[in-house]
């Protein structure tokens, strides 16, 4: 594969140890038997394999100068782009290479084109062009890069090759948040290695010392050396894990009508026994018995036989539970909803969250998907102080979240959603939404009516966040602009944006 007399600076992959090999804290034979025993636990939906793992290098150092079938160049449209990868490629492979670029006649961004290597010891370089990432067009920015990633290797499929070395595509320059960049480089490979592995001997991600820290945190979610760190990386997964080979998910592609719950699978009722009761069937189906039967735990204490801290303690078992589903579940159809988000904090320095009510179509979703999804974004939120924007604005009958819905959402949380949820405003209310409000805060549970504040219009939000904390969904400013006057008309997004 190298060159004749390539130069000593060059490093072959095949030396390099697998990431496999760097695990510190390898499983012995007993402790794989007694985690394989204990696999009632929710595996993760990146399983760990030794043979994928085997094929995968983590590397710092110049992909320039690797030794192996082909290297990845991040470049722009017209394949002259000075970031230090490519200028390193350029003077190791020799002035033949800008000619060989230009009858390529550039590449377009989430492209990828091939030359040869010439003076590398890489025998060919695959050119891709990263995209330019602003968190408007978030959305876009993932679907290119993730086509980066996958078309190299698909060009290296294609080609025979039985060796890669990528550099990180996203480069500064284009403005990619490094962490964001990394979970979709990862996880592509990881997914791509799983439908073709046989093709690829070896993938080495060649990394700077700025980036090393980052592939080192995030490698375990999506490669795990063991059962242990597949267990430990689980909660650390990402809402979006993509679809089945890694690609971001199309919003408009993902509503779906989902299914009802079905019946229990047999109508045998267990006892009882407090907290040495059965739960490991929990989960089986839609998650339709994960919550327990709260009415029965309640008539055990009036009853006297489960004590308020046994209870408790139930309870934060049952919640862990919801939060382990919430973090291994792809929960991409929901996010893309944009129905809940954080945004800044309002005048007492306090974390504000938006819910946008028109943005949950109840009749089209899965609910228990849209509970997991509020968990998996609140329960680092919920750690620390925090208040709730509700726009209720313009929301028809199909957008309503119903009391049972949200009653099951109140009483599966942990304890401390409702001790630091210090407000709630409800801005647009209608008549019927305040009575609804009313009755539930009033009959279906308590210590929450005193945090609820209606607010009809932004100018009295605005007391308690300032406008430049929120970022406003478009068709709410223009329904307030439309009926508390011009004056919100300068929060309204240019018309260029």
């Amino acid at each position: 594969m190298d060159p004749l007399g390539a130069p000593s600076q060059f490093v072959d992959v095949d030396t390099l140890p697998s990431w496999d090999n760097s695990c510190e804290d390898q499983l012995n034979a007993s402790e794989i038997a007694a985690e394989t025993y204990q696999e009632e636990t929710i595996r993760s939906p990146f399983l760990y394999n030794k043979d994928i793992n085997g094929k995968v290098v983590l590397w710092k150092g110049d992909v320039a100068l690797l030794n192996c079938t082909a290297i990845v160049n991040t470049s722009n449209e017209s394949l002259t782009d000075k970031n230090p990868v490519s200028e390193s490629i350029f003077m190791l492979a020799g002035p033949d290479l800008k000619e060989d670029l230009q009858k390529l006649r550039g590449c377009r961004t989430g492209e990828a084109k091939l030359t040869k290597g010439f003076n590398l010891a890489a025998r060919f370089i695959i050119h891709t062009v990263g995209p330019k990432y602003k968190s408007r067009y978030r959305t876009a920015a993932e679907s290119s890069l993730y086509s980066c990633y996958r078309n190299v290797l698909q060009l290296a499929k294609e080609q025979s090759m039985s060796s890669v070395g990528f550099c990180v595509i996203n480069s500064a320059k284009r403005g990619y948040p490094l962490e964001d960049a990394t979970h979709i480089a990862l996880r592509t490979v990881r997914r791509f290695l799983e439908i073709h592995g046989e093709t690829l001997e070896k993938v080495v991600f060649a990394v700077s010392e700025l980036e090393e820290a980052t592939y080192q945190k995030l490698l375990p979610l999506y490669f795990p050396r063991s059962l242990k760190e597949e267990s430990r990386s689980l909660p650390c997964l990402p809402a979006d894990i993509g679809n089945a080979e890694g690609e971001p998910v199309v919003p408009e592609r993902q509503i779906r009508i989902s299914e009802k719950p079905g019946a229990p699978e047999d109508n045998q009722e267990e006892e009882d026994e407090g907290l040495g009761v059965d739960l490991s069937f929990i989960g089986s189906h839609a998650f339709a018995r994960m919550e327990g039967d709260i009415d029965k735990q309640r008539r055990l204490i009036l009853q006297g036989q489960l004590s308020e801290a046994a209870l408790q303690k139930q309870h934060q078992r049952n919640y862990n539970r919801w939060l382990c589903q919430a973090r291994s579940e792809d929960l991409s159809d929901i996010a893309s909803l944009k129905a809940l988000y954080q945004t800044g904090v309002d005048n007492c320095g306090r974390t504000v969250m938006v819910v946008v009510g028109r943005n949950i179509p109840v009749t089209l979703i899965d609910m228990d998907k849209a509970l997991l999804y509020f968990i998996h974004v609140m329960d680092h939120i919920a750690v620390k102080e925090y208040v709730l924007v509700y726009f209720h604005t313009l929301t028809s009958e199909y957008n309503h979240l119903d009391s049972d819905f949200l009653k099951k959402l109140y009483d599966v949380v942990d304890v401390k959603y409702k001790r630091n949820l210090k407000a709630v405003y409800f801005v647009h209310p209608t008549f019927r939404s305040k009575v609804s409000t009313w009755f539930f805060t009033t009959f279906s549970v308590s210590g929450l009516k005193d945090k609820i504040h209606h607010v009809d219009s932004l100018h009295q939000l605005f007391s308690a966040i300032s406008p430049e904390q929120i970022d406003f969904p478009p068709f709410v400013l223009e329904y307030d602009a439309r009926e508390n006057g011009p004056y919100y008309t300068s929060y309204l997004p240019s018309p260029d944006l």
